[in-house]
């Protein structure tokens, strides 16, 4: 693909509203250029950024590779392995992050911390341990979840290597559909983006409302202590 084409990729972002449009069109830049510059290494490196740092929508990176390899600039394979590897070392340095936190921090934090209580976190420590391989494994094709779920693997100190197997069996499923998606789609590849958004937007509904329902539950509780 030439520079010019590539340059050109992020003008084929729909219009939404002038804030959203600008956004998508710095991040599909951003991506252009690392992939412009080093190839498919690029769009890994831009996957691993976006599990450290979740705002970076890999809804728009993944179908942004797709549509690359399908002009020819890296095969479809390499843009697979190189997002897949991406997701799993940016799941991997937020392991880390966890297992260098680990429990006895992460319990003398949550002790600090207003309206949670120790058997809070005594409970979400036996859930995770009960469920902990099945929500790495679905928890990387969730929105939000997909990088936050390295963290409490890496507190528990769940086996590396199934963390690893764990981590890349779901960033493939995840990564294929949407690079898949980007390739087939060509120049229509922000379309994946809308709907992707849909679901984003849906998951946040619903943590939102089980946050909010978490603390009516707590600030009811701490009540009726009192009283």
């Amino acid at each position: 693909m030439t520079m010019m084409s590539l340059s050109s990729l992020s003008a084929n972002i729909p219009a939404q509203t002038a804030g959203d449009t600008s956004a998508l069109t710095g991040v599909a830049d951003w991506a252009v250029g690392l992939m412009e510059t080093i190839g498919a290494p690029g769009a890994g490196l831009a996957i691993a950024l976006e599990n450290l740092f979740p705002p970076l929508p890999s809804e728009v990176v993944l179908p942004l590779a797709g549509f690359t390899a399908s002009r020819g600039s890296f095969s479809l394979i390499e843009a697979l392995i190189w997002t897949t590897l991406g997701s799993v070392f940016g799941a991997w340095a937020l392991y880390g992050l966890g297992a260098w936190l680990g429990r006895r921090r992460m319990r003398a934090i949550a002790e600090k911390l207003p309206l949670v209580d120790l058997e809070d976190v005594d409970k979400v420590e036996a859930w995770f341990n009960r469920h902990g391989y099945k929500a790495v494994f679905f928890g990387r094709m969730i929105p939000i979840f997909r990088s936050l779920i390295s963290i409490p693997a890496g507190i528990e100190r769940m086996p590396v290597a199934k963390f690893l197997l764990l981590t890349t069996a779901g960033s493939l499923i995840w990564n294929s559909i949407f690079v898949f998606a980007g390739f087939y789609l060509g120049e229509n590849w922000h379309i994946v983006e809308q709907y992707a958004g849909i679901f984003q937007k849906i998951v946040i509904v619903v943590v939102v409302l089980a946050v909010l329902y978490w603390v009516a539950t707590r600030i009811r509780k701490i009540r009726n202590r009192r009283s």
